[in-house]
């Protein structure tokens, strides 16, 4: 008899191998065995992004993190599936700062989520906010070169 972490299991391995159907269908065997564990929630949610469900996605990160408030790449990945819809609204784009802060509390070294929020911060306008936590993140990481061609659009072109 298989358990709740066999097809768990089976569905993360299904994830890294890019066959999100499969992940799904295993995950939600292991779902309808022990629905009571945040990382099957987390990994659901992982293949609908990757699906472009996004509104599943969402769904399953929110419980996720109902299950475990500490879990920061649910946070990290709620507030990417937002900052990377071109049309989010300003009170979407500040549910995504939400989630990034939280993340950032419980890792202030967390490279993507200091990016990410200085984007949602130049999305907001707040450059001068925006360009604390390049700051931040090139503090960390001196060679991000990503983050210093942010800073410098931002210098540039909005301050």
């Amino acid at each position: 008899m298989e358990d709740y972490k066999f097809f768990l299991d089976n569905g993360i391995e299904d994830l890294h191998k890019g066959n999100f159907p499969k992940a799904l269908e295993n995950i939600n065997k292991s779902l309808e065995l022990k629905n009571d564990w945040e990382i099957p929630y987390f990994y659901r949610a992982v293949a609908h992004q990757a699906m472009e469900n996004f509104d599943e996605a969402k769904k399953d990160y929110a419980k996720a993190l109902e299950l475990n408030e500490k879990m920061t790449d649910a946070y990290y990945n709620r507030a990417r599936i937002i900052l990377t819809n071109k049309t989010a609204s300003k009170e979407e784009i500040q549910s995504a700062v939400c989630d990034l802060e939280k993340a950032l509390e419980q890792d202030e070294k967390f490279l993507d989520a200091l990016y990410a929020m200085a984007a949602a911060h130049k999305k907001l306008g707040n450059y001068k906010t925006a360009l604390d936590y390049l700051d931040k993140l090139l503090a960390l990481e001196p060679e991000a070169v990503n983050a210093r061609a942010f800073k410098k659009l931002l210098q540039q072109k909005y301050l």
